[in-house]
């Protein structure tokens, strides 16, 4: 029997999921499919938080499921060998899947779908983790974007409720094939699972969000960036949720969109500066600095605060991202390149178009970013966002004893010296 499947990747729910949708309302016989990709996961630790959630995701769809006495195939490897081994057991018909714009993620769905034209299979796929996706908003001339205020306003015009109706692929859940796939157990997937929680989320109560989001003691904020990130939760139902609570949470949403199309359309993004003028930046890269802004020991209560927030809860509150990264690339002047890599292994949301963009930002290298005479003063920073110090003393628990650091470079020293070297490597252009 000719067999469709579904293939899972950012999209980790049955409900208003548009591939999923059309590939259960369009064939019969379709056999959900999720892959551990090893080409990315060989470079994660055993028991990382971000595989303990998607491998508990994986845990509750299958469960739903088997309600219907249907099940998930899981299976780990290279994606191309996975397949190639698929279609060599299965009479593949067609492959349905949710479009990703990250430059991995395409050069990998461009191979999948050479090897199944070369077997003679259809493939479908569907725009689903984004209202707009990288050619939608344009400017007029047809090219991209690079500053996010009129790309928000061109956003915002085309924008309509349409966009946003949900697709029921949870109304044709009988289209399934009725198989009983052995869901793997974590260790013979051979990860371990992580102590670190995934928080649930929340979009009640946004009317709020502007007054209170820049405020980490208040822990206001929804915690839904790493359910949109592997997708067990939709673009479309957050967007009908938050529209009309919260113009700021929309800004956030939109943010995201743009900096995947900066990914897209710029994907030197990735390891270079959007910004080419920045490349004689003459970075100090002290890696004994680096490794104390890591553990959260530089002396400045925000910034360790923060990161001793990340290590341990793989969360940070976003005002104290920006302090961090400033600090990072201003006070201690690191190539954002470094930060963003240890985000990238820290971080529930790890999202690399998102992480890429924040820390251009920050670093003044990238599209739209701060200018480069612009540092964060991470005690004015206290003071406005943590005047009575609860979000601090809460993750610098020796904030007071003699073992808490003296702040390793004093801040108008590190404000000068950071301007003089931007403006310095600026000159050189």
């Amino acid at each position: 029997m000719k067999t469709t499947f579904f293939w899972f990747r950012r999209d980790l729910r049955l409900s208003d999921n548009t591939a999923l949708f059309h590939a259960l309302s369009e064939n019969q016989q379709v056999i959900p499919l999720f892959i551990f990709d090893s080409n990315i996961i060989e470079e994660l630790p055993k028991n990382d938080a971000r595989i303990s959630f998607i491998y508990k995701q994986l845990q509750s769809i299958n469960e739903e499921l088997k309600k219907i006495r249907s099940s998930m195939l899981v299976l780990k490897g290279s994606p191309k060998e996975v397949w190639q081994k698929i279609i060599s057991e299965y009479e593949v018909k067609n492959i349905y899947f949710n479009k990703d714009y990250e430059p991995y993620a395409i050069k990998r769905d461009t191979e999948i779908s050479t090897l199944a034209k070369n077997n003679n299979i259809a493939v479908f796929s569907y725009k689903d983790q984004v209202i707009f996706e990288e050619n939608d908003v344009l400017k007029d001339d047809e090219t991209p974007y690079t500053i996010y205020t009129p790309y928000k306003n061109k956003w915002l015009k085309a924008f309509s409720s349409t966009l946003c109706e949900a697709k029921k692929s949870e109304n044709h859940l009988t289209n399934l094939a009725k198989t009983q796939f052995s869901f793997p157990s974590i260790t013979s997937l051979n990860f371990n699972l992580s102590s670190i929680k995934v928080k649930p989320y929340s979009l009640a109560n946004l009317e709020s969000y502007e007054a209170e989001r820049n405020f980490p003691a208040i822990d206001s904020t929804s915690y839904l960036s790493p359910h949109l990130r592997f997708g067990n939760i939709s673009t479309r139902e957050v967007i009908n949720n938050t529209k009309h609570q919260s113009e700021i949470f929309l800004n956030e949403l939109i943010w995201r969109e743009f900096f995947m199309q900066i990914l897209f359309h710029f994907p030197h993004v990735v390891n270079q500066n959007f910004k080419v003028k920045y490349d004689q930046i003459n970075w100090r890269n002290n890696e004994k600095e680096f490794v104390l802004w890591c553990e959260g020991k530089t002396g400045y209560p925000i910034v360790d605060a923060g990161m001793r927030q990340l290590n341990e809860t793989g969360y940070m509150h976003n005002r104290v991202r920006m302090v961090v990264a400033s600090f990072l690339c201003k006070h201690l002047l690191v190539d954002w390149r470094w930060g963003e890599a240890y985000f990238a292994k820290k971080l529930l949301d790890y999202d690399l178009s998102a992480n890429n963009g924040n820390w251009q930002w920050a670093a003044g290298t990238g599209c739209d970013a701060a200018p480069y005479f612009r540092v964060f003063n991470p005690y004015e920073q206290v003071k406005k966002f943590d005047p009575k110090l609860k979000y601090i003393s809460r993750w610098v628990k020796d904030l007071h004893e003699l073992s808490y650091p003296s702040p390793m470079v004093e801040h108008k020293f590190a404000r000068e010296r950071a301007i003089a070297t931007y403006k310095k490597g600026l000159e050189g252009v």
